[in-house]
């Protein structure tokens, strides 16, 4: 598989467009014409600086407006592509996109059209080069890829073949079976690009809205599976306009693209083994059986605090590191590691953001397959020196520069809590009935979600959930879940606009955020707040207004919403069932946990409370500028 993208999907210049998509190891790149002219080079040091960053110039775009013309313009039109193709011989590449005609004064019919290509293909011959065309979704005349087929096939010369893009196509709702049928030799080029489902019109939402595949609601894997089974096996490549790119980072956008593209080929390659695309064999996506521990990194009078809330929380002290200054606690199936070590990774997280959590840990069906896909997919690989004693768990950085371990039980490394900690001799510890990891909450600028929701599905086998807005008190975070299908690991991401909400606040504490909150489950929330509190828990305390407003909107027992206000319980419900949460007040730079009980099959987190423990945090929270230890 040769792997390209568009110039125009990531941000920066012609010469930081190379370096960061050389970098993440793609083939070749689409020159988009605005790029190339920007540059000051020569068509012709363009060319040999694209080679000497071991990239080829897979597609040289856009010629608009060529077809249906008469008279001077179609002169015109002539004449302007015989200037494209002495450039494109300059550069050094071959094939050029002429995309559907959007002129008003254009005129329709298919042998008119093929006339016109076919009077092109002649020229680009005598150059040897090759034309290929391109329906657009919002085409004057051509906006469906069948027409363009229909074109290409009437024009009949061998210079002359198709373009397809799977924007053009799904966003119009066209059936992508019927490309199974067009001769992959008249395939010329394949472009690729994701979107969310908006009802807009299509100019406006291709300029604006492309993603990444994987990252929107397109049926993309669908379009390259009937591409695939053409035979087809030219460069696959990406073309997204999106305004988030354009201020995103090179390198990031770059890295996110060739994800998106090994990914996709890697599913095509399994729904249609006989494909004669070459894909790298990497492992299948991997099933998570759920959160195996979260690793504050901590220090000193904020380790004592937070061993004392844990310890509130009905988790006992299970045990020490064999070497390190690394304590354990636990409860039911919840691990919770307090590492204050005053060297390595821990510790410089916790100079640098104060006690955060530093590291997630993944109980997965198989830890080494996990670790290949992910770095087969561009994920950076964590490192740092084993200890006599210690066990080598594979990890990678996460969100936030953070890091994530994989655990798994058939290689042994689930056994790490009784091979590297010491059992504790304190006093056996009754537990407040929290029983595993409901989820883990990230926190980061609204403009990572995209990257990091394709992290999370691309390397795991799991799927977003729609997202929702919650409201803060100064403005809005956006929060979309990744969950696995039987709900045993879910990660949320919030995304943060502005500074001034609760987890734009974070984001400003942390230097980048991270994991904000972990939720914990629990089958008896009132028997768990009530032995909470009698170990010293104090929970987020919710206004009386709440509770009023509570009982208007469900109708609960008197006797039951009392118990609620008395322990602080907030309440949600819809037509699958019902959910129970209440939370710790913050703590370190924003932290807190959180206690879900889940009724029936209720799947969301509660976001109709969101703004009302939102105010509550913010009304506990230290004043901005107050040093935080």
């Amino acid at each position: 598989m040769k792997t390209s993208i568009a110039t125009v999907s990531i941000s920066g210049n012609l010469r930081e467009k190379l370096d960061a998509i050389a970098k993440v190891g793609f083939d070749g790149i689409e020159i988009f014409e605005q790029d190339f002219i920007a540059d000051t080079g020569t068509p012709r040091e363009i060319g040999n600086m694209i080679r000497d960053h071991g990239l080829e110039i897979t597609l040289f775009q856009p010629f608009r407006d060529f077809e249906g013309l008469t008279g001077d313009a179609r002169t015109r039109a002539f004449d302007r592509a015989k200037y494209k193709f002495d450039t494109m011989v300059e550069l050094g590449t071959d094939l050029i996109l002429v995309c559907s005609s959007t002129r008003p004064d254009s005129l329709g019919g298919i042998d008119r059209a093929a006339d016109d290509f076919n009077e092109l293909g002649q020229i680009a011959a005598e150059r040897n080069l090759r034309v290929g065309y391109e329906a657009l979704a919002w085409g004057r005349h051509v906006n469906d890829h069948r027409d363009a087929w229909e074109i290409v096939r009437r024009a009949d010369h061998p210079n002359i073949g198709l373009i397809l893009d799977s924007f053009h196509t799904l966003a119009r709702k066209i059936d992508p079976n019927t490309i199974r049928r067009i001769p992959s030799d008249k395939i010329f080029f394949v472009q690729l690009a994701d979107a969310p489902l908006i009802d807009m019109d299509f100019l406006y939402w291709s300029r604006h809205f492309r993603n990444m595949p994987g990252e929107g609601d397109l049926a993309v894997t669908e379009f390259m599976q009937a591409v695939a089974a053409t035979g087809y096996d030219g460069p696959i490549s990406l073309e997204i306009f999106n305004d988030q790119f354009r201020g995103g980072h090179p390198e990031g956008l770059a890295r996110d693209g060739y994800r998106s593209l090994v990914a996709l080929m890697d599913d095509v390659k399994r729904a249609e083994p006989d494909i004669k695309i070459e894909v790298p064999s990497i492992p299948e996506r991997v099933t998570v059986e759920g959160v195996e521990f979260i690793e504050f990194a901590t220090s000193g009078e904020e380790a004592t605090a937070l061993a004392q809330l844990l310890k509130s929380m009905g988790f006992a002290h299970a045990g020490d590191h064999i070497s390190k200054n690394v304590a354990l606690w636990k409860q039911g199936d919840i691990h919770v590691v307090l590492n204050q070590e005053t060297n390595g990774f821990a510790h410089s997280a916790y100079v640098t953001q104060g006690t955060t959590i530093c590291d997630v840990g993944l109980n997965v069906g198989n830890a080494a397959a996990t670790s290949h896909r992910a770095t087969a997919l561009g994920a950076a690989t964590f490192d740092q020196p084993v200890g006599p004693g210690e066990m080598d768990i594979p990890a990678i950085r996460s969100v936030g520069g953070s890091v994530m371990h994989f655990i798994d039980d058939q290689s042994g490394l689930s056994d790490v809590w009784s091979v590297e900690f010491t059992k504790s001799t304190d006093k056996p510890v009754t537990g407040a009935g929290l029983r595993r990891i409901d989820h883990v909450a990230e926190t980061m600028n609204y403009d990572e979600m995209l990257s990091w929701s394709l992290f999370y599905t691309s390397i795991f086998d799991m799927h977003r959930t729609p997202m929702v807005d919650v409201i803060d008190p100064d403005g809005l975070v956006r929060s979309q879940a990744i969950k696995t299908r039987d709900g045993g690991a879910r990660i949320t991401l919030n995304g943060a606009e502005t500074h001034r909400t609760l987890a734009g606040s974070f984001l400003a504490e942390s230097f980048g955020g991270a994991v904000q909150h972990v939720a914990f489950a629990t089958d008896d929330i009132f028997a768990t707040a009530r032995h909470m509190a009698a170990h010293g828990f104090e929970p987020l305390p919710m206004t009386g207004n709440y509770y009023n407003d509570l009982q208007a909107r469900f109708g609960l027992e008197t006797d039951q919403l009392g118990q609620m206000k008395d322990l602080s319980i907030l309440y949600d419900e819809d037509a699958d069932g019902a959910f129970y949460q209440f939370y710790s007040r913050p703590f370190g730079g924003g932290l807190f946990f959180e206690i879900v009980q889940r009724i029936g099959d209720y799947d969301g987190y509660g976001a109709p409370n969101a703004p009302f423990r939102i105010a509550a945090q913010k009304r506990l929270m230290r004043p901005k500028g107050m040093p935080r230890r």
